[in-house]
């Protein structure tokens, strides 16, 4: 997948997680050795996790709860809301 597909996969799971009530955050670190370059995480959409600098998505990236664009795809297809 390209830097143009990735980019388009993202925007169109950010709308698809918001219409399920869900927020999609990317991790923000730069280090591309880490263990959680690069991932993704769904969060539910509450007022405080909208906000810069909420822990929620942080905290969950801690706990290893990051997945891939092509796996949250999956999780969004499989919640019937």
């Amino acid at each position: 997948m390209n830097n143009h597909e990735h980019k388009t996969l993202e925007n169109r799971l950010r709308r698809e997680a918001k219409r399920k009530g869900f927020l999609l955050r990317r991790n923000r670190t730069r280090d591309r050795s880490a263990d959680n370059y690069g991932m993704y995480v769904l969060i539910g959409d509450s007022a405080g996790n909208r906000h810069t600098g909420a822990a929620a998505a942080p905290n969950a990236f801690l706990r290893g709860e990051g997945d891939t664009l092509e796996n949250i795809a999956q999780e969004l297809a499989n919640c019937h809301w």
